[in-house]
Formats: C-alpha cells, sequence, structure tokens
C-alpha cells in the first residue's frame, strides 16, 4: 500500500528568533505530571497482560484520571494527612475475551501504587492515597477491529497529532531546571524541597527570566 505523506514548509519565522517566548514546565510531582504518567504506566501494564494471555494487544484507552486533592496539616518540623488524595482512572478497557476474565482494576491499581514508590519520596500509596478506577469495556462496534482477518487493521477513530523538533535554547534550559531540581543529587541536599515543581521561562530578546514553584516538606523545615 502506498503512503499517502505529504509535506509542506512552515514559513515562519523561527521562534528563537522572535522578541518572545514562553514556555512552562511542570514537573514529576505536578498533579497533571502525576496523573499523566500513572495512566502511561497503566496502559502498559495492561498490554503486558493482554499479550501473555492472548498473544496481542487488545482494544483499551486508559487515558482519562483525574487527581482529587486530600486534605493535610502543615506544621513545622512535620504535619499530618487528614484526608488521603484520590486518584480516578477512567476510559475504555477490554476485561474479558472469549471467556478468560483480565483483572483491570487490580492491574491499574497496582500500577498505580507502583508508580508513586518509585517517584514519590514521601507519598505512601496504601496511607495517602485512594483509587477509584472506572475502566468500561468499549463498543463492540470498535473493539471488534481485531478479530477482522487481514494484513492490516483498520482504523477505528480519527485522529490529528502535530510535533515539532528541535527545542529552542529557553526549551531545553527550562526542561533541564526542573530535571535538576527534582535530580536524587539534589532531593539528596536539599530533602526539603518536594517534587511538585513548575517552572516558567519567559525570554525577552535576549533576556530569560525564570519563576520556579516548588512545594516544600515540612518535616524537614
Amino acid at each position: 500500500m502506498a503512503r499517502n505523506i505529504v509535506v509542506e514548509e512552515f514559513k515562519q519565522e523561527p521562534l528563537e528568533k522572535q522578541k518572545l517566548e514562553v514556555v512552562e514546565r511542570k514537573g514529576l510531582g505536578h498533579p497533571d505530571s502525576i496523573c499523566d504518567a500513572i495512566l502511561d504506566r497503566v496502559s502498559v501494564e495492561l498490554s503486558k497482560e493482554y499479550l501473555k494471555k492472548f498473544g496481542a494487544i487488545m482494544h483499551h484507552n486508559a487515558d482519562k484520571s483525574l487527581l482529587v486533592a486530600g486534605e493535610v496539616e502543615t506544621r513545622f518540623g512535620g504535619g499530618e494527612v487528614k484526608q488521603p488524595m484520590l486518584l480516578i482512572v477512567g476510559d475504555r478497557a477490554t476485561k474479558e475475551v472469549e471467556g478468560t476474565i483480565i483483572p483491570v482494576n487490580d492491574i491499574a491499581v497496582h500500577a498505580a501504587k507502583n508508580w508513586i514508590k518509585e517517584n514519590l519520596r514521601f507519598v505512601d500509596p496504601e496511607k495517602h492515597m485512594r483509587y477509584q478506577v472506572e475502566l468500561r469495556p468499549g463498543s463492540a462496534a470498535l473493539t471488534d477491529i481485531f478479530k477482522r482477518k487481514g494484513r492490516m487493521f483498520s482504523a477505528n477513530d480519527t485522529s490529528a497529532a502535530v510535533g515539532y523538533a528541535p527545542m529552542t535554547w529557553t526549551e531545553q534550559l527550562v526542561l533541564k531546571a526542573e530535571r535538576y531540581l527534582n535530580s536524587k543529587e539534589f532531593k539528596k541536599e536539599f530533602p526539603e524541597s518536594g517534587e511538585d515543581v513548575k517552572i516558567m521561562g519567559f525570554r525577552k530578546n535576549d533576556e530569560l527570566c525564570l519563576t520556579v514553584g516548588m512545594a516544600f516538606v515540612d518535616r524537614f523545615v
């Protein structure tokens, strides 16, 4: 099958040559980043289970989530978690294939707990988190493409994607700054710094201003 690819030249002035540039990076412990990373892990673990049981990745869309804020009482020297956070995982996942049941909910919760253990130093996935899995089976009209014969699967949806490269100097600096602030070396030297980091870079001509928002861990303050 011939590939229908058309390349068009982008004639806009390169961003690095423009007067203004604004770049934002949400770090490892930002709620948006937590949701994205956990859902990625859920999809990976589901795919592994599907491959193990059926030799193919079954239909799933594990990309909808909400992290509901908890409640804490902060104090110098260490506070207390009064109300745990709630992670809601939603969208679609195949739960049964020809009588074989896949423990989708258990896989999702296990994936979330493991990610939290690996990435958030002071969040206990058992005590500080609650989990609500709302993954439902997909429509038969969409999921049956995996049973159809042929050399390749037909599409069951429309999607558009945008990508760009290379990153500008400002983008690279903001990204490296966040990774440094969330590095093991930095956390070891400054344990009071939390993983919830957000950096905004504002460049005007050749002058760059960085605004850093970072949570603090009260037990070290």
